[in-house]
């Protein structure tokens, strides 16, 4: 654990005992697919849902879900989640998105009135779901944070869309159209980005395919370890809180955090704030809420600093001590 400006450290002397829990960068396949995650690259064709059905049935696990819903036709980055991963699904929807799309305009369209009508798609605006969706409908406030068009050949566009998620593309160009009173049709819709993750990580089925194989039929585990990313790394950026192994087992069964079970935190974070709760391995043994100030930490003697709101440590991980 690395002491730095932002980070309070309370008991240097903290052990951790090495026969329980397992650093994340040390655990098995099977151990990643109790909480993982992959990053695949759709193809167009099939739904975001087929994709994850045919994921499940490969690695053989019943509990693996997705976090963004592409239409059929489009591509790019779809994370999928594997078994305790699954309960931050709402965190990976919650991360903004940015499209690559091909449009084709109505005849007759000036670079002024273009340049005009999608000035007027960016910002805070209405977006209703068209009807191929894959979702509900329903009408929806969203942020089009940019809408730049890369390259124009005469009717054709080549665009980037940097949108809050839930943004309907096909409806943006819908949009499009009816401030250019012409039909606007999408042609290809990639997601490029979600969230931090990033199109240039993913892996497409095919290479998810050919890891599998070599993890299952010849113990090579080496392409699934590159490819199946521990929980932990969906929480990067979240404020962090240490603590001592018996600490873990407390509120690995959902009991709140005192001070006494804290190794280190940091020392910024503010009553209200979500925290990360780590053991002194580097697992994440729950995300909470802190009922106090950072800060006053080092001063307490006793009391509840964070109570857990979504506990992600299997309960048997570490030995009961309390």
């Amino acid at each position: 654990m690395l002491s730095s400006d932002n980070w309070t450290v309370l008991d240097k002397d903290a052990t951790t005992e090495a026969k329980y829990g397992c650093a994340p960068a040390d655990r098995t396949i099977e151990q990643l697919l109790e909480g993982g995650w992959i990053l695949l690259d759709k193809p167009s064709g099939p739904s975001s849902h087929q994709l994850a059905a045919w994921a499940r049935e490969m690695l053989g696990v019943e509990k693996l879900g997705h976090g963004g819903t592409l239409d059929p036709f489009a591509t790019g980055g779809l994370v999928l989640l594997s078994g305790s991963a699954t309960r931050l699904t709402g965190r990976v929807l919650k991360g903004d998105k940015m499209y690559i799309c091909v449009i084709r305009l109505p005849s007759d369209v000036n670079d002024e009135a273009l340049s005009g009508a999608i000035s007027n798609l960016k910002g805070r605006i209405h977006n209703v779901p068209p009807k191929e969706s894959a979702v509900k409908v329903q009408v929806r406030q969203r942020s089009i944070n940019s809408f730049d068009i890369v390259d124009r050949d005469d009717r054709i566009l080549l665009c980037k869309i940097d949108c809050e998620a839930g943004t309907y593309v096909r409806t943006l160009t819908r949009d499009l159209g009816l401030l250019l009173d012409g039909e606007v049709e999408l042609l290809e819709l990639r997601r490029g980005r979600s969230g931090p993750y990033s199109e240039d990580d993913a892996i497409t089925m095919h290479q998810l395919s050919d890891a599998i194989h070599l993890w299952k039929q010849h113990d090579q585990p080496a392409a699934m370890k590159k490819i199946l990313l521990p929980v932990e790394s969906l929480l990067e950026g979240i404020p962090q809180i240490t603590i001592k192994d018996g600490a873990a087992s407390a509120l690995s069964h959902g009991a709140p955090l005192a001070s006494p079970g804290i190794v280190g935190i940091a020392h910024d974070v503010m009553r209200g704030d979500e925290v990360a709760i780590m053991s002194l391995k580097g697992e994440i043994v729950c995300l909470g809420t802190m009922s106090v100030n950072g800060s006053d930490v080092p001063n307490m003697n006793g009391g509840e600093v964070a109570r857990p709101n979504l506990v992600l440590m299997p309960p048997e991980t570490y030995p009961k001590r309390w």
